[in-house]
């Protein structure tokens, strides 16, 4: 079956080949025109056989015969002046010492001088929009406050490769690439228009990012940052903002909050933050202490060190004694600020990462009779190490873990009736309230244990935090 079946298959393959039946005589013959064998001047047929200018061989600049060329190439006097390898000994602009290297080449060859500008290869014309790019940065620079400058460029990767050959190729050696050149002429740009603005590397006012591509220009205004110490005098001020349990904060908050989205209307962050946010016409703050108290627990001493992040300020300069009575005032009876100076971000890490031990002092309820050897019990915990599993109150938000963290001291021991006060040292990240009352057994020791009484803390504040 599979021989017939290829024995069909070459038949039709083969029908007519050799055959008395001419299979092509139904074709109509075509009459040849009377100009074929004339030449046609259509270079679209030719494009594979005539090299492009862009392919030809020439010196390269500063030659004369170099300038010839990428003046044939289209090269614009900005890139002529960048590539043609030519002293610019009178300080020319680019534009205008471009533009003498051409009458100079176009006076060696006039015919130079027919050719029509039409569209750089080596930038794309895009030197041509400088000036609007300039507009665009101003714009969206606005009313802001700036004396430094980061610039950064988003120029295609084609035309950048495209441009590296050209100029590598035709261009004199040592020639500024596409990239530095075209930064240079913005940045020179701006110079003239705004004058006194450093452009900088790094820790700028603003940053500016420029799009060769749709010409579309970004601002970033760099946030500033203080350092200073906080105490807090109140025991319902929470450190930073507390977002609203009932609405979670959301925009125009609820019944609950009032509008605020806020479970307390008052934090530490906005009663410094704030003035500084409206001083500087900023959009907000953010908050970094050197860890935190809890909101019924107060701050005293020094204070705890604190650096507050001030985003997007129009506004860059402060008068800091005038920025404290402001804190003062709206923030009396609850924080307080001695002073104030400017920090980075690098010490917002140093912040957030020192391990500073802390001094509190702590009274307690003792259930039923204190035993006579109490203060010689509470003393005796100086120098042990506590093992604390992760108390009850923040196993919502925390892992559950065991911690072990040491008692440097204990000192001042008062025992007045049911209650008993003294002062601890920690290492830092002690829970001092449950080294008290155990959490039900969570923190050993405790001096609930030592004592074998049930204990109930009264108030804790941080006396001092050990930091500097």
């Amino acid at each position: 079956m599979v021989e017939e079946d290829q024995d069909e298959w070459m038949s039709y393959a083969t029908a007519g080949y050799g055959g008395a039946v001419d299979p092509w005589d139904d074709l109509v013959p075509v009459e040849p025109e009377e100009n074929e064998d004339e030449d046609i001047d259509d270079d679209d047929i030719f494009d594979d056989e005539v090299p492009s200018l862009r392919d030809l061989d020439a010196p390269p600049c500063p030659a004369p015969m170099g300038i010839r060329h990428v003046i044939r190439l289209g090269c614009c006097d900005y890139c002529l002046s960048r590539i043609g390898g030519r002293l610019n000994e009178d300080g020319l602009s680019p534009e205008v010492h471009g533009s003498r290297i051409r009458e100079e080449a176009i006076s060696r060859d006039p015919a130079l001088s027919e050719i029509e500008e039409t569209y750089c290869p080596f930038c794309e014309d895009l030197f041509q929009d400088i000036e609007n790019i300039v507009i665009r940065i101003i714009r969206e620079i606005g009313d802001v406050e700036f004396s430094s400058l980061q610039m950064g460029y988003h120029i295609s990767k084609e035309l950048i490769e495209e441009e590296d050959y050209l100029r590598k190729r035709f261009g004199a050696r040592g020639a500024n690439p596409l990239k530095s050149s075209f930064s240079t002429a913005v940045e020179n740009a701006l110079k003239e228009k705004l004058g006194g603005v450093d452009f900088v590397k790094e820790s700028p006012d603003v940053m500016i990012l420029v799009d060769s591509l749709t010409l579309r220009v970004k601002a970033e205004i760099r946030p500033i940052f203080y350092y200073g110490r906080y105490r807090k005098l109140a025991k319902d001020v929470p450190q930073t903002r507390w977002p609203c349990r009932a609405c979670k904060g959301r925009d125009g908050g609820c019944e609950s909050c009032e509008g605020t989205g806020l479970q307390y209307r008052d934090s530490v962050q906005d009663l410094i933050g704030e003035p500084i946010r409206e001083a500087l016409s900023a959009e907000d703050t953010s908050f970094h202490g050197m860890g935190r108290e809890d909101i019924d627990v107060r701050c005293l001493g020094r204070g705890r060190p604190f650096v507050v992040e001030v985003k997007k300020p129009k506004i860059r300069s402060i008068d800091f004694e005038q920025i404290l009575k402001q804190i003062g005032l709206g923030a009396e009876d609850k924080v307080e600020v001695d002073s104030l100076r400017l920090s980075n971000r690098s010490e917002v890490a140093r912040i957030k990462e020192t391990k500073a031990e802390k001094s509190y002092r702590i009274r307690f309820q003792v259930g039923g009779e204190i035993p006579e050897d109490s203060e010689s019990k509470i003393l005796e915990l100086t120098g042990v190490i506590l093992e604390q599993r992760t108390p009850k109150r923040v196993a919502h938000r925390r892992s559950d873990l065991v911690r072990k963290r040491q008692v440097i001291s204990v000192e001042n021991v008062l025992i007045e009736e049911n209650e008993i006060q003294f002062d601890v040292r920690c290492q830092s990240g002690t829970y001092v309230k449950e080294m008290v009352h155990s959490d039900d057994g969570r923190t050993t020791p405790s001096v609930a244990e030592i004592l074998e009484s049930e204990c109930s803390v009264l108030w804790l504040d941080v006396i001092e935090i050990h930091a500097e």
